[in-house]
């Protein structure tokens, strides 16, 4: 197959393999505070550059520039983001021990609901000195598809963050504690898409798989000593836009257990329990033996952004959640309905 063809069958699922694979950076920057500061990286950022998520959040990403790095590649840059405007560049960058790189970097604009630009998200992918100008031609197109993917989840996740007041400070802090999870929530579904499945083609993935590794993930950041966590999931596939709400949406409710269930307990209980409905469909319950909801307190709380963020889920999938309080905790069911799963 000639290259020019590669380019023209790339699915969604090997760009997103691509985002796994190819050890591709990412960074989130806020035009909306002075500087245009970073707010997030991830880890293929400190590997690529060797600095640390605390050496650089609240920073310009200029600090990558350096002595030999071409101006009217910067000037390119500052142009796009003052305009709000997608920019693709190769550039030569510095990592924190002064050696040089070349990356390839594609920055483009998260816009909210009226069309403003609230985030930058930024894809960076380290050139190699042998890397082939037609390998170049499919990277190209490979990043291009992987932003487009990116933006649109990115979007999503933090289309409430801005709605924030900078006086609210206890609900800006709560989310800023949140966006690391639900950030690697994301870069959890792209890594499950693996060419080695054969459903990679058919667009759908392993969801049980995925939820797994999500849960074990927020058990690991989340839990603590004497609270014990069991999981029970089924094998389903699911297509890859339902992956993706599902995934978050387990996420907000796992989190959210871990976190509150147990306020002044020494010791707890949480099951995750994902089944196929006989009737099509799924079903995901999280129960836990903690001091369960408030008598006046709803979830998801439309007061909150994670509320907003899994009723936007739900709806997305059409889905339902039911929570119901018991003598000791609480257990929520979502019900996922038949037309996203391989059936």
């Amino acid at each position: 197959m000639h290259d020019q063809d590669v380019t023209m069958v790339l699915t969604d699922s090997e760009v997103l393999l691509g985002f796994s694979r190819l050890s591709i950076a990412m960074i989130i920057t806020n035009p909306q505070l002075d500087d245009n500061p970073i707010i997030y990286v991830n880890d293929a950022f400190e590997r690529t550059t060797g600095y640390s998520r605390s050496a650089v959040i609240g920073r310009n990403c200029r600090f990558l520039q350096g002595d030999k790095t071409d101006k009217r590649d910067v000037d390119q840059i500052r142009s796009a983001v003052s305009e709000g405007r997608d920019v693709s560049v190769d550039i030569l960058n510095y990592r924190a021990d002064g050696t040089q790189f070349h990356n390839r970097l594609i920055i483009a604009p998260i816009h909210n609901e009226h069309g403003e630009v609230i985030y930058f998200l930024g894809i960076q992918k380290e050139l190699q000195p042998g890397d082939r100008a037609s390998e170049n031609q499919i990277e190209h197109t490979h990043l291009d598809m992987i932003r487009s993917r990116v933006e649109q989840d990115l979007a999503l996740v933090l289309g409430g963050l801005q709605k924030l007041r900078s006086t609210d400070s206890v609900n800006l802090t709560r989310e800023a504690e949140a966006l690391p999870r639900r950030l690697e929530c994301l870069q959890l579904v792209y890594e499950e898409m693996k060419l080695s499945d054969r459903r990679v083609n058919d667009g759908f993935i392993d969801l049980g798989s995925l939820l797994s590794r999500v849960a074990n993930a927020i058990s690991f950041h989340d839990g603590r000593v004497g609270i014990r966590f069991n999981q029970f999931i089924e094998p389903i596939s699911v297509n890859l836009e339902a992956a993706t709400r599902i995934a978050l949406t387990m996420s907000e409710v796992v989190s959210n257990a871990f976190r509150h269930a147990f306020e002044g307990m020494q010791q707890g209980y949480i099951e995750l329990r994902v089944t196929q409905l006989a009737a099509g469909g799924l079903r995901i319950m999280v129960s836990d033996d903690g001091v369960g909801l408030p008598a006046r307190v709803e979830f998801p709380s439309d007061k909150t952004l994670g509320g907003q963020l899994v009723a936007e889920l739900l709806d997305g999938l059409d889905a339902t959640i039911n929570v119901a309080r018991g003598a000791a905790g609480t257990v929520a069911m979502i019900d996922v309905p038949v037309g996203f799963t391989d059936q």
